[in-house]
Formats: structure tokens, C-alpha cells, sequence
């Protein structure tokens, strides 16, 4: 690992420089198909109120039943995270007072979660890494939904999301700058994707972000921290903490003092406001749930949680780099993804050849992915399958056709031949390379013919080559071997 303090990170202030302390508290919603204390459905974008059983309304008698799935879910989290797993962990009543609480108390766990301290290895770049310890991870009821923009003069309550299971997730405060808050988020995010635990989709909140934000001159104890509240996009949480450090910075040099408090970020204003003052855990009077007893589970249940989980990213990345020969670099961006990941290993192995998988490498991380970025889509969501990867790096390997001939019919595949074979569009095109190095030949004399000064220039300065094998390229229509006009070129002018 590297060092953590850098000098990129310290911020300038008008008297000192200034370390930003970032912790984060993140809210992950369990993949399940029913809520956490109820059967009623967790599907997104249902009717307002279609998803509400009398438990999650808080109907009076109705009592919890706790959902098996959610609890292996944050198990699962729990390993992905190389964290302790607490076999008895208690449901406690977190009481305060919201419209879209109907109970007027959340079920959390507090003192006994079900997850105990972790750590994550985050990905600053390619090949610089640093540690995020986890301080817990518990879990708890989500609440509802406010809807403010339905009425001018009235406030409407959706209980869909009432009752779904969260993860809240607590980092310790090990980050010392947005970037490293950004990456770390990311690289939570795909391992709960790994894992099936979290379908991490910010924009329909089920991954929400509370950022906890402090400043201090190098060296000094940890200043007070402030908390900004349902930060729900990665670029917002980095721009939430620059703003936040500025404004706590601005004050302390102002001869003010930090209030621990509560705050929203404004992203249309560039700006965090104050919300309320910061609660401590006796404002919210926690006890343990009485229609709950304790959680408790054996080793076996873990074990077998444990042997049944997928490969997940950094042993993939690993493995990428070992076995494929691949670039930190390159395994990084594939493993970002799992489907993309997945992707990327079918084309190497399709139809049972082993491809070269650093071409392989090139075409995904390349050309699909500008492609998909443009439709806003992922690799995998595209309509380019991996038989058809496969059937281009083919064409090269074998000299059908040459890399820019490629290209093109990648564009073929994207628009006029979406569901082609690449080798049947080569062929029906007549797009194959010209490997006749009679013909090739002839280009080239023709080229050295008509440009005699050139001829000389490259003499001099053999870096012109490639002037000349952009002209051959141009007159054979692109179809010439690179390599045999490179070849024929040297051997003609003598380089």
C-alpha cells in the first residue's frame, strides 16, 4: 500500500494547509424480493402504496417476521467485505418521529450488529491502492417516501420502500480526499454487485450515500465532523466533500469554530446547508426490539454462505493478470464490471479457441466500450455479441483482414449488420486484405515514384515512413498488410 497522506491531498487555506477526514455511512438496499419484517413485494416503480403489507403500514397487533434471505444477504456483504460475522446480533428500535415512519421508530441494530469490523482494498488507479477499514455493517428497515412536488399546498406519503431491508454499511474515517470517497463507493459497489447483495442503482436510491466530512492542519486530533445527509450519486459525493471542506475551512480560519451538525448538499448551487443538529444515540433512545428475539445462527450457515460465493473482483483481477497476461490497467476496467468480465472471458475461449486475450483486451476495453459509452450503456448490454468479437479478432489472427479493416466492420455490426457474422460481411464485401505482395509492390513504386522529395526526407528522417504507408494504405482502400507494406517500403527506400 502506498502512503496515505500525499501533498496532492492537503487543500491551501489563507494560513495552513489542511487534511480533509472523509467517513462514510453507506445505505445499500438487499436484493430480495420481499422486505425485511414482510412478505410484500420490493419491486421498483409499483403504484405509490402497491407494496405495503399491514406490518409495513404498522397496522396495530401486526408483528415482524425476519427474512432468512436478507440475513445471508448482509452475511454475504459481510465476507465480500473480509469482516467479522457476528453469529448473535440484536434488532433494536431506533425512535423518531417522521410522516413516512408510520411506527414512529426504524428497527436497526445498534450495540450487536450482525457485522463486525472489515476492510476494503480501493483502487486509486491501476496500480496505486489504499485500505478503508469497516467499522460495522447492520441491518435495518428502510422508510418511506415524502412526495413534495404533487400538490402546492400538500405533502403526500408513499410506504413502497417502508420496511425494505438496508445495509448500512459505516467506514471508518480512512479517506483523505473526494477521490478516494468516489473510488472507495465504486469499488463498494461492485463488490456487492459481485456478490448479488446490492443492485447498487443510485438513481433510483437503492445506494445512498452519508458523508461525513472534518478538516485538520496535519498532524492535529481529528477536528468535528459534519454529516451530509442522502448524497446519491459518486460525482456528487466528491463534489459534496470539496464544498464541505472549504466552507469548514473558511470558518476555522475565520477564528470560527465547527457546530456538529446535520447537512443537505444543493448540487444546483454547488453548496451544503444546514439541516438540523447532529443527533447522538440517546436522542433516538434505542432499545432492543421486544417483538423481536436475538439473531443468532451457527457457524455452518456462514460456512456454506461462504463456499458458494462467486469469484469476486480482486482475485479476478488477479487472475486476469496471471493467467491472461493481462495489464493492471486493462484487467481493472474488465473487472469493474462482472458482466463486462464475463463478457470478455467468453470471447477469449468462444467456440472452444483460445484467443489472444490482450487483443481481446484492446477490442472490449476499446471500440465496444466508446460504443456502449455512447448509448450509455455497459459492454455486455449491447447488442455486439461475443461471437462476433471473436469472429473479428479471427479475421486479424489469420491476416483475412488488417486492424483498420476491422474497424470497419465493426461500424457494419453497430449499424447496417447488426445481427452479421464478421467473416460472412468480409467475404460478401470483399473487404479481405490484400496479402499479394506483387500488388502491394506495385503501390509502393507508384507512391515512391510520385514523390521523389518525400523519398529523400525519409532517407534522412526514417520517421516519414509512415507517411508513405498512410499513401498505400489510402490507394489499396486499406486492405494492404500493414506488415508487408512495411516491409516492402524499408526494403525499397533502403531504411
Amino acid at each position: 500500500m502506498t502512503a496515505h497522506i500525499k501533498p496532492q491531498n492537503l487543500v491551501k487555506g489563507a494560513t495552513a494547509d489542511w487534511e480533509i477526514i472523509v467517513g462514510l455511512e453507506i445505505h445499500a438496499q438487499v436484493t430480495s424480493n420481499s422486505k425485511l419484517f414482510s412478505g410484500a413485494s420490493t419491486t421498483f416503480g409499483n403504484e405509490p402504496n402497491s407494496n405495503v403489507s399491514l406490518v409495513d403500514a404498522a397496522m396495530p397487533g401486526m408483528l415482524p417476521v425476519i427474512n432468512q434471505e436478507c440475513v445471508a444477504q448482509a452475511v454475504r456483504t459481510g465476507l465480500g467485505l473480509n469482516a467479522k460475522i457476528h453469529n448473535r446480533s440484536v434488532f433494536d428500535r431506533k425512535n423518531y418521529f417522521y410522516p413516512d415512519l408510520p411506527q414512529g421508530y426504524q428497527i436497526s441494530q445498534y450495540k450487536d450488529p450482525i457485522v463486525g469490523e472489515g476492510v476494503v482494498i480501493v483502487d486509486l488507479t491501476p496500480t496505486e491502492q489504499f485500505e478503508v477499514g469497516i467499522e460495522r455493517l447492520h441491518l435495518e428497515q428502510d422508510a418511506g417516501k415524502s412526495l413534495h412536488d404533487q400538490s402546492a399546498t400538500e405533502s403526500f406519503v408513499d410506504l413502497n420502500r417502508s420496511g425494505v431491508a438496508l445495509m448500512e454499511i459505516v467506514s471508518k474515517p480512512d479517506m483523505r480526499s473526494a477521490d478516494e470517497a468516489k473510488a472507495y463507493v465504486t469499488k463498494l459497489r461492485t463488490i456487492m454487485r459481485y456478490l448479488g447483495t446490492c443492485d447498487g442503482n443510485m438513481e433510483q436510491g437503492s445506494l445512498r450515500a452519508d458523508v461525513n466530512v472534518s478538516v485538520r492542519k496535519v498532524g492535529d486530533p481529528l477536528g468535528t465532523r459534519c454529516e451530509i445527509k442522502n448524497v446519491n450519486s459518486i460525482r456528487f459525493i466528491g463534489q459534496a466533500i470539496d464544498v464541505e471542506a472549504r466552507r469548514q475551512i473558511g470558518i476555522i480560519e475565520d477564528g470560527g469554530k465547527i457546530d456538529q451538525e446535520t447537512r443537505l448538499f444543493d448540487p444546483s448551487r454547488g453548496e451544503t446547508r444546514s439541516m438540523r443538529s447532529k443527533e447522538e444515540a440517546h436522542d433516538y433512545r434505542y432499545f432492543p426490539d421486544p417483538d423481536l428475539l436475538p439473531l443468532e445462527f451457527d457457524q455452518a450457515f456462514v460456512d456454506g454462505l461462504k463456499a458458494a460465493l462467486p469469484e469476486l473482483p480482486d482475485a479476478k483481477k488477479t487472475r486476469f493478470v496471471e493467467a491472461y497476461g493481462l495489464s493492471p490497467y486493462d484487467a481493472s476496467v474488465l473487472v469493474a464490471d462482472k458482466d463486462n468480465a464475463d463478457f470478455f472471458e467468453t470471447c477469449v475461449a468462444f467456440g472452444g479457441v483460445k484467443r489472444d486475450a490482450k487483443i481481446v483486451a484492446n477490442w472490449v476495453n476499446g471500440d465496444i466500450a466508446a460504443y456502449a459509452n455512447s448509448q450509455g450503456l455497459a459492454v455486455s448490454q449491447t447488442h455486439i455479441t461475443p461471437a462476433q468479437i471473436a469472429g473479428l479478432v479471427d479475421l486479424i489472427g489469420d491476416n483475412t483482414i488488417s486492424g483498420k479493416i476491422a474497424k470497419d466492420v465493426l461500424a457494419l455490426l453497430i449499424t447496417d449488420e447488426r445481427d452479421g457474422d464478421p467473416r460472412a460481411i468480409v467475404e460478401a464485401r470483399g473487404l479481405t486484405q490484400v496479402t499479394d505482395t506483387g500488388a502491394i509492390e506495385a503501390a509502393v513504386d507508384a507512391i515512391i515514384a510520385a514523390n521523389p522529395q518525400k523519398v529523400e526526407q525519409a532517407k534522412a528522417k526514417p520517421s516519414m515512413l509512415g507517411w508513405f504507408v498512410g499513401q498505400v494504405m489510402k490507394q489499396t482502400g486499406g486492405r494492404a498488410n500493414p506488415q508487408s507494406v512495411n516491409d516492402i517500403l524499408k526494403q525499397k527506400l533502403g531504411i
